[in-house]
């Protein structure tokens, strides 16, 4: 059975703690999806485009790593 783990979270910007959870969380699950959440609410520093791209340079494209823009 696959283990699969959702990391939901606004991410603006990513830092360094945000890529310590994504690289431990591949310790207890086999794949994790990463949810960058689109609030309408508040004014991002940087689009939902330039931090799931800024999410996925940190991590080195790892095959396990899912990354979705999540809204709602």
């Amino acid at each position: 059975m696959t283990r699969i783990a959702i990391y939901p979270g606004s991410f603006d910007p990513p830092t360094r703690g945000h890529e310590d959870l994504i690289r431990r969380s591949l310790l207890l699950a086999d794949r994790l999806i990463v949810g960058v959440a689109v609030n309408a609410a508040k004014q991002p520093l940087f689009s939902t485009g330039e931090r799931l791209d800024m999410l996925r340079k940190a991590v080195d494209g790892d095959p396990r790593l899912e990354f979705v823009a999540l809204e709602g």
